[in-house]
């Protein structure tokens, strides 16, 4: 298949509540000649449901992959929940013909049928495999040099490892070599593997919150100038809830939430405005002002 043509599978949360995570992915994508196709008629990818229904999981993520079969294109996904589920559940209906028979036997009514000819790729990993980081750095006419960043990979991006099996969990390089293609300087900090908290949400919003606010004390003593996700959960973690940590604990932290595709924009000479900066609620100015003096200094 043509690895520079993908169907972009959405999903639930992004459009809706991180569009910025959106847009800014269309916007750098475009530059670096990644066609994308929208997805007809795509439908959850099934993760919230596995713990209520196994077999309705399996049935909405072989649905996905069916859609995607019969236009004859891999999928990309913004979310790396959706990514997990689409993988492992290709992965199932591959290997186990029981369960194959069973999802397309429902399938069969909407005049579908799981083959199992179609993968799934997060964008980072398309990023890193399909376009690869010195094309990234050949992009920038910008580079962010005075920029220093912390990033945050999250949970479901990295594990399990026998799904998604393109970085290491315990010392994950991709999204690093991914924010220094820019110019920037990704910075280390203690704990940087560990969750942002939305999981506990439902369980415990205080659990939630203080995890959270772990993550933004050890980003803050590294002096980083801002967060870096590619997640649309944890971007909603901390972006969100970061000014009300701020005043639940007392803390100040004026630590601006990024997605990477909005990073790599201004690094490719994008406008803040066209890579949807305004939708942030922390207040992303103070990396603007860097970006924007570092393509002055560079000219």
């Amino acid at each position: 298949m043509n690895s520079n043509r993908y169907l972009i599978f959405l999903g639930c949360s992004t459009p809706y509540r991180v569009s910025s995570y959106e847009i800014s992915s269309r916007k750098v994508l475009a530059k670096l000649g990644v066609e994308l196709v929208e997805m007809p008629e795509f439908n959850c990818c099934g993760l919230p449901f596995d713990p209520v229904s196994h077999e309705t999981m399996l049935i909405l993520a072989a649905k996905n992959l069916a859609l995607a079969e019969k236009e004859g294109l891999n999928i990309l996904t913004l979310c790396p929940g959706c990514a997990g589920t689409l993988r492992k559940v290709n992965r199932i209906l591959k290997e186990d013909k029981t369960q194959r028979d069973m999802v397309n036997s429902h399938l069969k009514e909407a005049d579908l049928e799981f083959k199992g000819t179609v993968e799934t790729k997060h964008l980072l990993q398309l990023l890193k495999e399909d376009v690869g980081i010195e094309k990234i750095k050949a992009s920038v006419t910008n580079p962010l040099t005075a920029l220093k960043v912390a990033e945050h990979n999250g949970c479901h991006l990295l594990r399990p490892k026998e799904y998604f099996d393109f970085d290491d969990p315990e010392d994950p390089e991709t999204l690093n070599a991914l924010i220094e293609a820019t110019g920037a300087t990704c910075l280390d900090y203690i704990d940087e593997t560990e969750c942002c908290g939305a999981p506990s949400v439902g369980v415990s919003d205080k659990v939630a919150l203080q995890l959270a606010r772990d993550k933004l004390n050890h980003i803050k003593m590294v002096d980083a100038q801002a967060l870096i996700t590619v997640c649309p959960f944890c971007h909603i973690m901390y972006d969100t809830n970061e000014l009300r940590i701020e005043k639940t604990f007392n803390e100040v932290y004026g630590i601006p939430i990024i997605h990477y595709p909005q990073l790599l924009g201004l690094a490719m000479g994008l406008t803040p405005e066209e890579l949807a900066f305004g939708d942030l609620r922390v207040n992303p100015q103070k990396v603007i002002n860097l970006a924007q003096g570092a393509h002055i200094n560079h000219e």
